[in-house]
């Protein structure tokens, strides 16, 4: 198994009727963990009992939490989840919160510099201070993974651009492919161009773009792989790309063949997405049962 590092944002999801502990990475690390990775997580979070949950959450489903930050000065963040009928969601995102001033510290480094991979956003990077700390970061890590999660207003092109030059895996979802091509001057109209319009600009091997309902196209080494979806009734999509992502990275890193990968993520995603919150228990039984129900 591999040992991964996560960094990012750790929050909570505050729906109309309830809340659940998320934030991009945190999901991404949850879902590695439960393949039995061995996952670290590099974040901050107040001291406050919401902090204090978050910590409880990842040490229960034991994510290594000695990089997570406990910061006097900032809230542990909260964030707003509006769903609409389809239940796809939009975001209330409250600036600034404690993952925002992640600092620099010797053991995130050592803790980067052990690992196989290593996963980070764009949202993490909205602040100086932890935009300064993953800057430093990317510098020493060896597999660079850029899921970029666009939350407007907090992104800008260069800051992208710079990003996703700095990473050997990007993971978009159609529209974010779509709006990226277009600034960066692709003339081409397909998903499949626009792919290698990236790859090829940005000099990224490892691509993957998921497709809501229709599933994912992933490039990996100059090959294209597709799984067009499955059929759910979907309860929320909060999450869901995130496990995607997670079951994803887990796959190729085992050195499982990219096909596989693709099925098995899509799969995972899918069933996060016609269940409540974004990390509910998925027994490799049932993943495997769902992939191939006969």
């Amino acid at each position: 198994m591999a040992k991964i590092t996560c960094y990012g944002e750790v929050l909570w999801d505050v729906f109309p009727t309830h809340r659940k502990i998320g934030g991009a990475p945190l999901n991404v690390a949850s879902r590695l963990r439960s393949f039995n990775h061995e996952v670290s997580m590099i974040s901050a979070i107040g001291n406050d009992e919401a902090g204090e949950k978050i910590l409880k959450y990842l040490k229960e489903r034991q994510v290594d939490t000695q990089c997570i930050q406990t910061l006097n000065d900032c809230q542990t963040s909260e964030v707003k989840v509006m769903l609409n009928e389809k239940g796809s969601a939009s975001y209330d995102i409250i600036y600034p919160r404690a993952w925002d001033k992640i600092q620099l510290t010797e053991q995130a480094k050592e803790t980067v510099t052990k690992a196989d991979a290593f996963v980070f956003g764009s949202l993490i990077a909205r602040d100086g201070t932890s935009k300064n700390t993953l800057f430093n970061l990317l510098e020493i890590a060896t597999y660079k993974i850029f899921d970029l999660n666009l939350r407007p207003p907090f992104y800008t092109e260069n800051l992208l651009i710079h990003l996703m030059n700095k990473a050997d895996f990007i993971k978009f979802n159609d529209d974010e492919l779509y709006e990226v091509s277009a600034f960066m001057g692709s003339k081409y109209h397909s998903l499949e161009q626009n792919i290698m319009f990236i790859a090829k600009e940005t000099n990224t091997k490892h691509i993957c773009v998921t497709k809501g309902p229709h599933g994912a196209v992933l490039l990996y080494n100059d090959q294209l792989y597709y799984n067009s979806g499955y059929f759910i009734k979907v309860i929320d999509t909060v999450g869901a790309g995130d496990s995607f992502l997670g079951s994803l990275i887990s796959q190729l890193l085992n050195k499982n063949d990219p096909q596989t990968a693709i099925d098995f993520a899509c799969a995972v995603g899918a069933l996060v997405a016609q269940s409540e919150g974004a990390n509910p228990s998925l027994p490799i039984e049932q993943i495997n049962e769902f992939i191939n129900p006969y």
